[in-house]
């Protein structure tokens, strides 16, 4: 079957107006070559993908935790995916969806839209036109989500600058450094293995290792964390299992209309 028609570039990593760097998306498809077409497509574009393959699995991602768009095909494993857009509207969750589908009738689209889905692509499509569709729902999408992340109160993540205060003043750290901790930061005490880390973190990237990742951490912690041995860091290791930015370390009530991440089952992770 054919996936995608791939006519034309897009330059991987282009910055687009008015989208947020690093925007987290959740990905509902069953088609597992076209998922991984699609997360390594938005991964290239810095942002950061969970796949999963269930519509009731997606629906309990969507209890969980909160994303900047929404990617999800009908024809999926358990709830539909018009099922799961009809509950996640009921709950009055205003994330913006993108529908998937082979069906190309007026009906079938009416069916989305009245799901509560806001754009409608049908298969087989250009991977160029889910990337720009995407980066205008983002845009224009009817959930502000915070640009301001608090890791204690003298720790800020100011996502539309990408760069990171500490007591006012700016801290230098490299670009993996910064994506690892505002990977961290938007998923609050849900803990990460190196592994998992790898590939939220470093997706097109070879030969990284979980060295990598502790070195980095490490980096991390040698410039954010306070002089005081008595002070917990900013980002906890939980041994033998992997890391974690700890939920207690970050004050929610300094973003305003942020939600707190609960933890949520590893299904939720692609």
């Amino acid at each position: 079957m054919e996936l995608c028609r791939l006519f034309g570039k897009l330059l991987p990593g282009k910055k687009y107006s008015g989208v947020k760097p690093m925007a987290k998306i959740l990905l509902v498809e069953d088609e597992l070559d076209l998922a991984r077409l699609i997360q390594n497509w938005l991964n290239k574009e810095q942002h950061i993908v969970e796949a999963v393959h269930d519509g009731e699995i997606a629906l309990r991602c969507l209890q969980v935790s909160e994303y900047d768009l929404i990617i999800m095909d009908v024809m999926i494993p358990g709830l539909n995916g018009l099922e799961v857009s009809k509950k996640f509207r009921e709950d009055n969750g205003t994330t913006p969806i993108m529908i998937l589908t082979a069906g190309s009738t007026l009906d079938e689209k009416e069916k989305g839209f009245l799901a509560g889905a806001d754009d409608y692509l049908t298969k087989p499509f250009h991977l160029k036109e889910l990337v720009f569709r995407a980066h205008a729902l983002m845009k224009r999408g009817s959930v502000a989500t915070p640009h301001q992340l608090y890791i204690r109160n003298d720790i800020l993540i100011d996502t539309n600058k990408n760069q990171v205060l500490k007591d006012g003043e700016k801290v230098n750290l490299l670009p993996k450094e910064y994506r690892l901790l505002e990977f961290l930061a938007r998923n609050p005490n849900r803990v990460f293995s190196a592994e998992e880390l790898i590939e939220k973190v470093w997706e097109s990237d070879t030969c990284v290792h979980k060295s990598t990742v502790r070195g980095h951490v490490n980096r991390i912690r040698n410039k954010l964390d306070d002089a005081d041995p008595g002070k917990p860091s900013v980002i906890t290791t939980v041994y033998g299992v992997g890391y974690k930015l700890s939920k207690k370390e970050i004050s929610a009530n300094f973003v305003p209309g942020s939600r707190n991440s609960a933890n949520f089952t590893r299904q939720c992770t692609s």
